[in-house]
C-alpha cells in the first residue's frame, strides 16, 4: 500500500508540474490552474494520510 500511494504521489507531482509549466495548454491555462491546485492538494492528503497511519501503528507498539 505504502509503494503504491508513493507511485501516486509522483504521478500527482509530475502533472502538477507539467500543469504548471503549460504542457496541458489547449485545455487548461498555465500557472496557478485548478488541475495544479488538485494535484498539489491530494499530494499533500497522502502526506497526511501517511503520516497518521505511521502515527497509529507508533502508538499501537
Amino acid at each position: 500500500m505504502a509503494k503504491m500511494l508513493e507511485l501516486f504521489g509522483l504521478g500527482l507531482i509530475a502533472i502538477m508540474t507539467l500543469a504548471f509549466v503549460g504542457a496541458f495548454q489547449p485545455q487548461v491555462e498555465n500557472g496557478l490552474s485548478p488541475v495544479f491546485w488538485a494535484c498539489a492538494g491530494g499530494a499533500l492528503m497522502i502526506i497526511f494520510y501517511r503520516k497518521w497511519k505511521r502515527k497509529q501503528e507508533e502508538e499501537k507498539n
